[in-house]
C-alpha cells in the first residue's frame, strides 16, 4: 500500500525515533511510506483547551495533505481519537460559519483510512508477527484513548507476544490511566501525580526492564517518574520495539563498553 505517515507534535519535537521506527516496520513489510511535509498539528491541543476557533484551520490543512493516501498511519491513539471524534464536528462548524461546504463529505471519506499504528498492523493488515526481535522483559501500558476511544483491545499485546526474545509481563490495573491527560497534568497536578504514583508502582511490580505503549505522551509522563526514582526502568514506544531486529541487537552488542575512570 501507499501509506502516508502523520507524525504527532510529541514525536516530531521530542521522540523522532518513533516516526523512523514506523517507517522501518512498514517498509520491511513491503509498503511505500511517504511523509507529507506540509502537515501540522492535528488540533487536539487547541480543541481540548478551549481554543476551538484556532483549531478549525487545521482540518482543511490535514485534508489537503493526506486525502490522496490509501492509508494514513499515526503512532498515537490520542491523535487518531481526535480525528475520528472531533473532525466531523469541526467540518460542520466550518460550514456553519460560511466555510467550505465540501469539508463534511471529504472528512467522512478520509476517516476510515486513518489508523493508529498498531491498529493498522492488526486490523487493516491482519498481522501479528512483523519480524521483530527484542530480548527484554517488557510490560505494556494501555493509554486511555487507545483503550476507550479506539477500542484497540489486545492488539498491541498480540504484536508484542510475537516478538522473538521478548518476555511480556502483564501489568496490574491495565485499564487505569497514568495521570497525564495532556493539560490535565498541569491543571490538576496533585491528582495527576497521585495517579502517576499508582501506575509507576504497577510498572515496577512487574519486574520489567521497559514499559511500552502506543502513545509517547503517556510514556514521557511515566519515564519522568521512573527516572526521578532512579529505578533503571525505561520506556519505549511500541513501534520502536517492533522495528528492532537481530541485526540491530548485534550492532548494539558490538558497541564499545563505556569505561568510567
Amino acid at each position: 500500500m501507499k501509506v502516508a505517515l502523520f507524525i504527532t507534535c510529541y514525536n516530531d519535537t521530542l521522540f523522532p525515533a518513533t516516526g523512523k521506527a514506523v517507517v522501518e516496520v512498514l517498509e520491511r513489510l513491503g509498503h511505500t511510506v511517504e511523509f507529507p511535509a506540509g502537515q501540522t498539528c492535528c488540533g487536539q491541543m487547541h480543541w481540548n483547551t478551549g481554543y476551538q476557533a484556532e483549531a478549525l484551520p487545521l482540518l482543511p490543512r490535514f485534508l489537503q495533505q493526506f486525502e490522496h493516501a490509501e492509508a494514513v498511519v499515526v503512532p498515537s491513539s490520542s491523535c487518531v481519537a481526535m480525528m475520528r471524534e472531533h473532525y466531523p464536528i469541526m467540518a460542520e462548524r466550518i460550514v456553519a460559519e460560511g466555510g467550505d461546504t465540501s469539508l463534511p463529505e471529504r472528512t467522512a471519506a478520509i476517516l476510515p483510512r486513518v489508523w493508529e499504528f498498531s491498529e493498522f498492523l492488526t486490523k487493516k493488515l491482519g498481522l501479528t508477527d512483523v519480524g521483530a526481535y527484542y530480548p527484554h522483559r517488557v510490560t505494556y501500558h494501555a493509554s486511555c484513548h487507545g483503550l476507550r476511544s479506539l477500542g484497540l483491545g489486545d492488539g498491541p499485546q498480540t504484536l508484542l507476544k510475537s516478538v522473538r526474545g521478548l518476555e511480556l509481563v502483564e501489568i496490574a490495573n491495565l485499564e487505569q490511566c497514568c495521570g497525564f491527560g495532556g493539560t490535565f497534568a498541569v491543571k490538576n497536578a496533585d491528582v495527576s501525580s497521585a495517579m502517576l504514583a499508582e501506575k509507576t508502582r504497577a510498572v515496577l511490580n512487574t519486574g520489567a526492564e521497559e514499559c511500552t505503549a502506543c502513545d509517547n505522551s503517556c510514556l514521557m509522563h511515566l519515564q519522568g517518574a521512573l527516572h526521578r526514582q532512579r529505578t533503571g526502568v525505561t520506556t519505549r514506544h511500541l513501534a520502536e520495539i517492533l522495528a528492532h531486529t537481530e541485526a540491530d541487537e548485534e550492532a548494539e552488542d558490538a558497541l564499545p563498553t563505556e569505561v568510567t575512570l
